[in-house]
């Protein structure tokens, strides 16, 4: 049976920027076979969305709550438009300038 796929979209709140997160979230996604997007926010906060198979979106959604780079420090994570989905949206885990 095909696993069920996910896709959410989050975003990050503390010291997340400047501190390589976007670089490490890329790496961490790709890690766990995750597809998506990241990208800094004008609020200081990251944002983007992961795609891909239930239990590692779960993985990455604790990975940004809990690990995010070394010297980022989150305050929170939130998520919404969580949702199944029959496809992949994206081919490759992108960092947006």
């Amino acid at each position: 049976m095909a696993q069920d796929l996910l896709s959410v979209d989050y975003e990050v709140y503390g010291r997340v920027q400047g501190v390589f997160f976007r670089k490490y979230t890329q790496k961490e996604g790709l890690r766990l076979g995750l597809v998506g997007w990241v990208q800094n926010t004008e609020a200081g906060t990251v944002q983007g969305q992961l795609q891909g198979p239930a239990d590692k979106v779960k993985q990455m959604q604790e990975w940004l709550r809990s690990t995010g780079s070394p010297k980022s420090h989150v305050v929170k994570a939130e998520f919404k438009n969580e949702k199944r989905i029959n496809a992949l949206d994206h081919k490759d885990f992108r960092v947006i300038r």
